[in-house]
């Protein structure tokens, strides 16, 4: 797939990025980093754009690995569960043969009154 060239506009400035990725989903990325990046500015008037870039970045990278913790947690959760049905899949397999056997044994006990 060919990169797309996307004009973008970041607290002002002006970019342009070649990406396979979409329009729409870039520019949706650019819309929040630039919304992000001005509620900073708003916030600490005397904070310089590259001061809220790094700020912003910060809070990405942690809100990425947060995510990223959480869904390794659901991981290892699920794994945890397979293995539990699978090891209570195998009890019932032996249960049911361990009934039959029973029951074979039943009948040959009341085959012999």
């Amino acid at each position: 797939m060919p990169a797309n060239k996307i004009k973008l506009e970041i607290c002002g400035s002006n970019y342009v990025i070649a990406t396979t990725d979409t329009e729409e989903y870039v520019l949706s990325l650019a819309e929040k980093l630039d919304t992000d990046m001005s509620q900073m500015l708003t916030a600490n008037p005397s904070a310089s754009v590259t001061t809220a870039a790094v700020m912003t970045a910060l809070g990405y990278l942690d809100e990425l690995k947060k995510s990223t913790s959480g869904a390794d947690n659901m991981r290892a959760q699920i794994k945890d569960y397979l293995e539990d049905a699978a090891k209570a899949k195998l009890e019932l397999e032996e249960e049911r043969r361990e009934v039959e056997r029973l029951r074979r044994e039943l009948g040959y006990l009341n085959g012999q009154k």
